[in-house]
């Protein structure tokens, strides 16, 4: 068989996984199945910037049948168990965890009913799973020695977004990926409207039968060349700023490395904190309709502290929404040429390797692309949307009514169709998991979406639970008190303690033998260096 030729157009994270995971799968075993080629502009500024990912990440290092300490060690990375919300609910310091790690016991799953006719003494997540509790007492996931602690923790990673693309194409040039470092000149068209040719300055024509397009927001083959729309999402997801710090170690290290994340809820939207090897990455992601610039960058300073007055800033401008279709033709779109969320729950790198997973499973090996287009392109929808409706819950539940943005985002109109159908669901029973079997749900209004949808399908997306089950929803749903007053006229304002479950007490009551802090860990398997310990934050 004549091998396929594929040409991704845009480095980055984006590229690079594409590249990696392609050629893992394709390739794999010495075969030579496709061609693989990158295109990526040499003057493209670069800027190490705190990213966030999902335990998903663990089976694609598999694939790629990389060392997970080399892989840390590369990327400036570190462990994550949990993503720590920060005065979401109230202005008060407030908080909750949505751990990775959510352990039940016994045939029927009665938790959640529990702890609803409890008095919510002790927050439900902690009641379900050890990391919220072991990430308050920074323990890393992982032993120092062969792991004999029970179930294993779920864990994903911290990672410097360019230092990662940058392991990456060395990954996969060094297994056959042919990279061009150059700009695109100009994009030919052929009759029926699919991509001839891409030519680049150097002067070459470079043709394959399948385009991939992750040269970001600027959608260089998607939007430029084949005119896709986009479908803005943003009139539920307000905040289409960042902006970001680093905050190097030898200038302030707080003495500590959380094993988690977490997003501080601010007066237009939310900072997150990123700990690195070497660094902290911090990010104020925001809405330029509520903070200016100036007061943005005021902001973030005075949240951190004084050590941060002198640190360089970098502001990003992003758009929420999608492509009208990912696939169209013989062009792919992936990344934020396809689509953006703001990565509150660290989906911007999942979202890439699922829609290169689900090229991998609809790779076309003919030129009859369009029946594998027309999945590839319903499934992705869907699974965009599912991400919208869960990022969306963490505003629409809030009750600060301390600025002008947290009183925006409680308002009805900010709520999308499919997550007001499940939130007025879940008022009359909890979740579960047959919710999402076939998921829609009384008052979900039937309409396809606005544009693009692909011919003949005139279905509006659904739910699936293929990343956020129902224990996802119930950890940020009772995080953010979610049926506090429903519970109150039930069973009474008077009710009894909340209690843990007793494995999960037996795990914490050991744990601190069996699981060493987390910068210990990294000092000893990724080389971590010992930073001298400074004054630390008052807001530890």
């Amino acid at each position: 068989m004549t091998p396929r030729k594929v040409l991704i157009v845009g480095g980055g994270t984006a590229g690079w996984m594409t590249a990696a995971h392609l050629n893992a799968v394709l390739n794999r075993e010495g075969r030579d199945v496709v061609r693989i080629s990158l295109i990526e502009s040499p003057d493209e500024p670069v800027s190490s910037v705190g990213e966030t990912t999902l335990p998903s990440i663990n089976q694609f290092l598999a694939i790629l049948g990389m060392n997970q300490r080399e892989f840390m060690q590369r990327v400036d990375g570190t462990l994550k168990q949990s993503t720590k919300f920060v005065n979401w609910l109230h202005n008060e310091g407030d908080h909750f965890h949505h751990p990775f790690s959510m352990e039940r016991t016994g045939t029927v799953d009665r938790s959640a009913e529990r702890w609803l006719r409890s008095n919510r003494s002790v927050p439900f997540a902690e009641t379900v799973s050890p990391q919220p509790a072991l990430c308050e007492m920074d323990l890393a996931p992982l032993m120092q020695s062969r792991w004999d602690f029970g179930s294993p923790l779920r864990y994903a990673f911290h990672v410097d977004e360019a230092k990662c693309a940058d392991y990456l194409r060395e990954h996969s040039t060094a297994r056959g990926v042919t990279r061009y470092a150059d700009q695109v000149a100009g994009v030919e068209r052929d009759e029926k409207g699919d991509i001839a040719t891409v030519q680049i300055e150097g002067g070459q024509r470079l043709e394959a039968d399948l385009y991939v397009d992750c040269s970001g927001a600027m959608a260089l083959l998607s939007e430029q060349a084949m005119g896709i729309g986009w479908v803005d999402c943003s009139e539920w997801l307000l905040c289409d700023r960042a902006l970001t710090l680093t905050v190097p170690y030898e200038q302030y290290y707080p003495g500590f490395v959380h094993p988690f994340t977490t997003a501080t809820a601010l007066s237009g939207g939310w900072a997150w904190d990123i700990p690195l090897l070497g660094s902290r990455s911090l990010g104020y992601v925001h809405s330029s309709a509520f903070v200016s610039e100036e007061a943005a960058e005021q902001e973030l300073r005075a949240f951190e502290g004084a050590h941060a007055e002198s640190l360089s800033s970098r502001l990003v401008h992003y758009k929420t929404g999608h492509r009208e279709n990912a696939w169209v033709g013989n062009c792919v779109s992936i990344g934020a040429a396809s689509s953006f969320i703001e990565s509150l729950e660290a989906t911007s790198l999942y979202m890439i390797d699922l829609a290169v997973e689900m090229l991998v499973d609809h790779f076309p090996y003919s030129d009859n692309m369009a029946p594998l287009a027309y999945r590839y392109n319903r499934i992705m929808i869907n699974r965009y949307y599912e991400t919208l409706d869960f990022v969306n819950l963490h505003y629409c539940l809030t009750r600060r009514n301390d600025s002008e943005f947290w009183r925006e985002v409680q308002r009805p109109e900010r709520i999308n169709d499919r997550l007001r159908a499940k939130l007025d669901y879940w008022r009359l029973k909890r979740p579960t998991p047959r919710d999402f079997e076939d998921q829609f749900f009384p008052g979900q209004p039937d309409t396809p979406l606005r544009s693009g949808v692909a011919s003949g399908d005139y279905r509006s997306p659904i739910d699936t639970a293929g990343l956020w089950d129902h224990e996802n929803y119930e950890a940020v749903l009772y995080g953010m008190q979610f049926l506090d007053e429903e519970c109150d006229e039930r069973f009474g304002p008077e009710r009894h303690d909340s209690s843990v479950a007793r494995h999960v007490l037996e795990r914490l009551s050991i744990a601190p033998q069996k699981l060493p802090p987390h910068d210990v860990w990294l000092k000893q398997f990724c080389g971590m260096s010992d930073y001298l310990v400074g004054a630390r934050s008052s807001k530890q």
